[in-house]
């Protein structure tokens, strides 16, 4: 006769639930109280009182290489694996959640209204990571998940509601729900002085080359080469721009400005099958 193991009493149950929660937010209980106590007590503060209260206070949980002006309502979790550059600016609204790999933005770099920087590690992913470059603008409601490791170079705009997501879902198998096939997270660069446009979907294994310009609303399976212009959806290159000998820019149009080409970019997405 099999024996019935004894129920875990409530309480037990729940220091287990808030161990996990604890967990998901800071690396060990003392750095997830000193974290929410710094936190919970300047985060708050509105108007310049609160920027320089943070800029001096938020260094006790953040590496810092300057004193960055953090608007209130900045929600941060992992804050010891957040590495802010010289006049880093954090708007209202702002979330870092940092698992290790970490999240480190450069000098002079803005992150605006409702942006999500996720580095959400806890499959242990060799890669996960989010590094921002100098200079950078991560636009309003932008969304950066860093399960495969995102390099966002220097001097990159990243408009409105943009959307990098360096991790894709398994779902070769029929039969088994498709949360229950793993992932793969083979990494997105943005390389220097590139812009993608409001809306945009920059999806896992991309490179945007240097200079280059991702369309508004455009989602981008595909690398998209240096000082070209990509977009649609799938996104497809539709300039590209090179220095001649002159010195001077010039601008070639590629296949999707013929006839031809226009009708495929015209063309319904299909439904296909796996």
């Amino acid at each position: 006769m099999a024996t019935l193991r004894p129920a875990r009493p409530a309480s037990l149950k729940l220091l287990d639930e808030i161990g996990y929660y604890t967990r998901g937010q800071a690396s060990s209980l003392g750095r997830y109280i000193l974290q929410e106590l710094v936190t919970g007590v300047c985060g708050g503060v509105p108007s310049l009182l609160g920027i320089a209260l943070r800029a001096v206070a938020y260094r006790a949980i953040i590496r810092s290489n300057g004193f960055a002006a953090i608007e209130h309502s900045v929600r941060i979790a992992f804050a010891e694996n957040i590495t802010l550059g010289k006049n880093v600016y954090l708007d209202h609204g702002v979330y870092l959640h940092a698992c290790p790999g970490g999240i480190d933005i450069g000098d002079d770099a803005f992150i605006m209204h409702n942006a999500e920087l996720h580095v959400f590690n806890f499959r242990n992913l060799r890669d996960a990571f989010i590094r921002i470059g100098a200079r950078s603008f991560v636009g309003e409601s932008v969304i950066v998940r860093g399960q495969g490791g995102v390099d966002i170079g220097a001097a990159v705009l990243i408009g409105p509601r943009a959307q990098i997501l360096a991790i894709n879902h398994n779902h070769g198998d029929p039969e088994t729900p498709i949360l229950d096939q793993g992932i793969t997270c083979k990494g997105i660069v943005i390389e220097d002085g590139a812009w993608i446009g409001a809306g945009a979907l920059i999806l896992d294994g991309v490179r945007v080359g240097r200079n280059a310009v991702v369309g508004a609303g455009a989602v981008v399976t595909k690398d998209v080469p240096a000082n070209c212009v990509a977009v649609g959806v799938p996104a497809r290159v539709i300039e590209s721009a090179n220095r001649g000998a002159d010195g001077v820019h010039h601008v070639a149009r590629l296949e999707e400005i013929s006839r031809v080409g226009r009708a495929a970019y015209a063309a319904p997405a299909r439904v296909g099958r796996f």
